[in-house]
């Protein structure tokens, strides 16, 4: 006859195994987690530092209508967003606009763009592009920024 202690050891045979397994499944299904958070903190990242480079750039070309005052109180440095960027200039205003509108491309992507109203001193810079990379992002996200020159 077997032993009591005997009989034990062979009804637990291969819990340990699955114990185990139980174990991986519960750690792999965290790891998951944490790699979708990840995903998720890496586009949220790239949604702020464009917001942070949109910024940068209206104020780069609010420096750039300070420097050609009357230029940008007479309006000549108005440009809608559908507008295109001058091709060839040869002015300090043409130069600076095909300028800004190339960073805004290079910084925040080929749909990027902007535009500039000025209304005598009070002038509104607006930089759009398309931020549906963030969470809960939208195609067209805009910053606008409202100065006195």
């Amino acid at each position: 006859m077997k032993s009591v202690h005997a009989l034990n050891l062979h009804k637990q045979r291969g819990v340990g195994l699955i114990e185990i397994l139980v174990a991986v499944l519960v750690l792999s299904i965290g790891l998951l987690g944490l790699a979708g958070l990840q995903l998720r903190t890496l586009r949220n990242n790239q949604s702020a530092l464009e917001r942070g480079m949109a910024v940068v750039e209206t104020h780069a070309l609010a420096d750039a209508l300070r420097a050609d005052r009357t230029n940008a109180r007479n309006g000549l440095f108005n440009l809608a967003l559908t507008d295109p960027a001058p091709s060839s200039p040869t002015t300090f205003r043409g130069k600076a606009l095909l300028a800004w509108r190339n960073n805004l491309i290079a910084a925040l992507g080929v749909g990027a763009t902007g535009s500039v109203n000025c209304n005598g001193t009070a002038c509104v810079i607006v930089v759009q592009w398309d931020d549906t990379r963030a969470v809960g992002g939208i195609a067209t996200y805009n910053v606008r920024t409202e100065v006195q020159i």
